[in-house]
């Protein structure tokens, strides 16, 4: 290999290496474009949670009242009898009453149809306010 060969391949090397590293403004574009992604993707990930939690709610509720009616045939209760969460465990999985997703209180209600189960939520969800029941006629 002669000295200018070398030299031209250094050249090469140099210009080759410069052309693969990002100016400024190109980083300044990937910035702010992540930036903007993250702006809109925060809200979603958050209503995305929300959606679930009050899901998982209303599939407690749903649960609560098939262990309920099931209680009472079992049992043979009248509509005005109101179960206990421990008389309604054996009904779940593993035996324990559904848990709390969001720090909500269920109420069990009696027997008579008209008596849903609700659930009393302490924060806001959706179009309920802290405090507020969300119940399967909600959906």
């Amino acid at each position: 290999m002669t000295i200018s060969s070398a030299m031209n391949t250094r050249k090469h090397l140099r210009r080759a290496s410069l052309r693969a590293a990002f100016t400024l403004v190109e980083v300044m574009i990937a910035v702010m474009i992540v930036g903007l992604l993250t702006m809109i993707a925060v809200p979603n990930v958050k209503k995305f949670m929300e959606t679930g939690k009050y899901n998982a709610v209303l599939a407690n509720l749903k649960a609560i009242e098939l262990a309920k009616t099931t209680w009472q045939n079992e049992n043979r209760k009248p509509d005005t009898a109101e179960p206990s969460t421990d008389e309604l465990a054996p009904y779940f999985q593993g035996g324990k009453f559904p848990s709390s997703v969001m720090g909500e209180t269920y109420n069990i209600g009696n027997c008579t149809d008209a008596a849903r189960p609700t659930a009393t939520t302490p924060s806001k969800i959706r179009n309920i306010e802290a405090g507020g029941q969300i119940t399967l006629d909600d959906k």
